[in-house]
């Protein structure tokens, strides 16, 4: 996982900050399983939360065999400089069992902002 700031698409005079994360999804498993939704939890540094729900990720579901991966990249606009997110999948295997694989917490900032 990595993140990245656009500043060609952001406004920081109007609170509005774009980032790129790019994910690489990897099926470390013995079966089968298809990511079928996703949830984000995002902070930003006024301590705003957003929790994101939907089907997919990019609009795709994809299968995953044992050992193949799936990558990404999708956007988060903040109204703050810095932030994080972490959240899950919401995986089934080809048997139907369903489980969560676990996004660990990122982070979003600007060049400089950390130091």
């Amino acid at each position: 996982m990595r993140s990245q700031y656009l500043p060609e698409r952001s406004a920081p005079r109007d609170q509005q900050y774009l980032f790129a994360y790019h994910i690489r999804v990897v099926n470390e498993g013995e079966e089968t399983a298809q990511l079928v939704s996703r949830e984000w939890i995002i902070n930003d540094a006024d301590g705003h939360v957003e929790r994101v729900k939907g089907p997919g990720v990019v609009g795709e579901q994809p299968v995953l065999s044992p050992g193949d991966a799936f990558e990404y990249t999708s956007f988060c606009p903040l109204k703050t400089s810095v932030g994080s997110m972490y959240g899950s999948y919401q995986m089934v295997t080809a048997a139907g069992e369903a489980f969560d694989a676990v996004i660990a917490p990122f982070t979003l900032a600007t060049p400089h902002a950390l130091n």
